[in-house]
This record gives C-alpha cells, sequence and structure tokens, in this order.
C-alpha cells in the first residue's frame, strides 16, 4: 500500500509485475470457473435444476448434502481470498468512490448468490435456479470488471493514492 499513497507505484516495476501475474492468474481461474459451470449445466433454468435435484433420464443423482457442504466450504474461502485482493486492487484505480464501492459490494454480492443459490435449489426451490444462473453471470461479469480495471490502471499508469488523490509522478 505504501507504494500506491506515495507515488512509487509507477516507479516500481516489480509492484506492476506482481498486479499483472496476479490478473492473468485470475483470468485463468475466470475461463476453468467457466469450463467448469458449463461442463456440469448450462444457463438454462432445466440445466440447473437437473444439476442440483437430478434427472431420472440423464442418469444424474442429486447433489448431496455432503458434497454441497464440502465445494461450499473451499469456495467460501478460495472466493474470500480471491475477492479481497481483486477488490483491494480497486481502491487505487482512479473511480469516484461511489463506483469503487459497486466494484467491491457486487463481487462479493454474487459469490455470495452463485455459491448459496444451489443450495437453495436443492434443499429450498427450484426456481432458485435463475438465481444460480443470475449469480454465475454476474460473478463472472464483476471478476472481468475487476482484472481489466487493475490492468488498465498498471498499463496507463493512472493509480490513484489510498486517500483518493493522484498518485505524483518523479517530474511533477
Amino acid at each position: 500500500m505504501r507504494f500506491v499513497i506515495t507515488g512509487e507505484w509507477n516507479r516500481n516495476r516489480l509492484l506492476q509485475t506482481i498486479v499483472v501475474l496476479y490478473a492473468l492468474y485470475v483470468c485463468g481461474l475466470w475461463v476453468t470457473n467457466a469450463l467448469l459451470y458449463f461442463a456440469k449445466m448450462s444457463l438454462t433454468y432445466q440445466s440447473v435444476v437437473e444439476y442440483y435435484l437430478g434427472s431420472e433420464e440423464r442418469f444424474l443423482s442429486p447433489r448431496s448434502y455432503q458434497g454441497l457442504l464440502e465445494v461450499s466450504h473451499f469456495h467460501l474461502f478460495a472466493m474470500g481470498m480471491l475477492l479481497l485482493v481483486l477488490t483491494h486492487l480497486v481502491l487505487f484505480i482512479p473511480l469516484r468512490n461511489s463506483v469503487k464501492a459497486w466494484l467491491v459490494v457486487v463481487p462479493f454480492f454474487s459469490a455470495i448468490l452463485d455459491e448459496g443459490a444451489g443450495w437453495l435449489v436443492r434443499f429450498g426451490h427450484p426456481a432458485f435456479a435463475y438465481a444460480k444462473i443470475a449469480g454465475f453471470l454476474l460473478l463472472q461479469g464483476s471478476l472481468a470488471a475487476l482484472v481489466g480495471l487493475s490492468l488498465w490502471a498498471v498499463f496507463t499508469g493512472s493509480q490513484r493514492n489510498y486517500a483518493g488523490g493522484t498518485a505524483r509522478s518523479p517530474n511533477s
């Protein structure tokens, strides 16, 4: 954080390299997240319901409590850490605070919706399949936005310090 506050961000190529490599790593996660989702179901109500409640025609068993619990246990920790880092980077992007607030809240909300909607489909009501689809799309979209904005800030040199002022270059 010191690098952004003092304006050293623009001169610290190693820090910029770390952010770029992290963003590329998250791009890999983003792609595999979509591939895993579409390997199990599609963006249709019926496919989500069949995945969680099972389908005799397709010989699919319903998702078990134990299976959902194991996936949620890992996802809650991993997504929390991922979003902590990505949303932290938003603090240093030159955007209005109201936009930054949305860029922080929406990814966390969508991750919780994406994870919780599967439980709700399985143990609540099949209509929550729409929430699962919305959560997935919103999560993928918000992750793409966070990565894109982080890369934009690195490559354009337009980072702001933590207090909201413009980071000064050494020639200013």
